[in-house]
């Protein structure tokens, strides 16, 4: 559980962009020397490089506006981005003769919650560095107006990651969710108001991370750790798929056994008696299901939705409780109300512990390693579980272990143009936000290799 008391504070505030060529220009500098330091990425790589030269030109000639959707696995993105377009598209573009407008750069999307965990560096860089911050699980309207602006007149294309979050898989996509289409039209119908002839596209971008060696010996003395923090036997067979496979699964079923009784004997959850045999799958699912509405009950939220959308709802929720509006003038309040105001801030924080547990699990089908039982799938499901047994445990679940070297593979997709859509919009704009967010995720799904 969490070792460190939550305390009701001040509501987040929107974090505006304010751009900074200086800023730029250090990150630049120094970006490479962190990565080194910090990630495991040894090498990255971008196919298609082509596209994005041309749309840069287009772009900053006036003639398109267009935003990045970029696949979001890891939390280690945001930096392997910054080399692909501070230093390989500019490189690629020198070689053939090409000029571009220094600097090649990005407006971005990110989540109000990163600042939260990432620290008060992150809180100052990322709107430095032309960052616009958006709540999710609920209507921010600041941050929607920002977005909406940048993605207009912004003096860069503009990324955002349409799955929201990571999901912790290199070779599977979860469902997207709608406001990058949204977005996209909102840009068609303000370029129309304004007159301007620009053409506005969504340019898929696939990320992909791999080992540059296949570390089973790594991969086995980490399954090992997670095995004795259950306090299972381990064995010492060679550190092959054939023997690590069978101890996964016992691990997983050893797990769902384990949640399952904390929610049948301490939040009297109707949960049938399993077996190891039943379906895994069936049974996460139903697990998932159960743990988002204890969080729900509490918060007085009807489960409604899949499990990323119950998770945003409850987020809001939690920081509702944690971030009070009553508490912009804490001088108002008496001792007594801020206590109150403390107790539930602290209680809130504890509730929503359960919907982080969800969030580790929510991409998992069950499927992932059986459908190519390779060494990349098996580290992804392994990190995954392992940041799960890290909530567990209380300790911080995004020092993630390092299982060895990274190449990351960046994929430009054919960009997805929305101006001809604005006829569909304006007929449907439900119909055609889905339409253009489901030909967005098969777009990026083709860029998996």
């Amino acid at each position: 559980m969490p070792k460190t008391k939550t305390y009701a504070q001040p509501p987040l505030e929107f974090l505006p962009p304010k751009f900074n060529p200086l800023v730029l220009r250090l990150s630049q500098t120094f970006m490479p020397l962190w990565m080194a330091w910090k990630t495991p990425i040894a090498d990255i790589q971008i196919e298609q490089g082509d596209r994005i030269i041309e749309l840069f030109q287009q772009f900053q000639a006036s003639k398109i506006r267009f935003l990045l959707a970029f696949r979001h696995p890891n939390p280690n993105d945001p930096i392997a981005l910054s080399q692909v377009f501070w230093r390989r598209i500019p490189a690629l573009a020198k070689s053939q003769g090409v000029s571009l407008q220094d600097p090649v750069h990005f407006h971005f999307i990110y989540d109000r919650g990163i600042p939260l965990w990432a620290g008060n560096f992150v809180t100052w860089l990322f709107p430095q560095l032309g960052g616009s911050s958006i709540l999710r699980g609920t209507i921010d309207r600041p941050g929607l107006k920002s977005a909406r602006h940048l993605f207009v007149n912004g003096r860069f294309p503009i990324a955002a990651a349409p799955e929201g979050a990571t999901n912790g898989h290199n070779q599977l996509i979860s469902p997207l969710e709608p406001g990058i289409a949204q977005m996209a039209f909102w840009c068609v119908e303000d370029l129309h108001k304004l007159q301007r002839p620009e053409t506005v596209l969504i340019v898929p971008l696939g990320v992909q991370y791999s080992y540059v060696k296949d570390n089973w010996k790594a991969l086995e003395s980490l399954l090992t750790e997670m095995e004795t923090d259950c306090g299972l036997s381990t064995s010492n067979h060679e550190p092959v798929f054939e023997h690590l496979y069978p101890r996964l699964i016992n691990l997983g079923n050893y797990l769902l056994n384990l949640m399952e009784n904390l929610y049948r004997q301490f939040y009297h959850q109707n949960i049938p008696q399993s077996s190891d045999q039943q379906d895994l799958p069936e049974r996460l699912h139903s697990l998932l299901d159960i743990a988002l509405k204890v969080s729900e009950s509490y918060f007085g939220i009807q489960p409604i939705g899949d499990l990323t959308s119950r998770c945003r709802r409850l987020e809001q929720a939690g920081w509702e409780y944690i971030y009070r509006e009553n508490l912009k003038s804490p001088e108002d309040l008496s001792a007594v109300d801020l206590g109150l105001a403390n107790r539930l801030a602290e209680e809130a924080s504890l509730r929503m512990w359960h919907m982080r547990l969800v969030e580790s699990f929510v991409a998992v089908t069950g499927e992932y390693i059986k459908q190519n039982p390779s060494f990349d799938r098996f580290a992804d499901t392994v990190i995954i579980i392992w940041t799960a047994i890290a909530r567990l445990k209380g300790v911080n679940p995004n020092k993630t272990p390092n299982l060895g070297k990274q190449l990351v593979k960046t994929r430009v997709g054919e960009p997805i143009a929305v101006s001809p859509r604005w006829a569909s919009y304006r007929s449907s704009r439900r119909q055609a936000i889905a339409d253009l967010t489901q030909d967005l995720q098969i777009a990026l799904e083709e860029l998996i290799v």
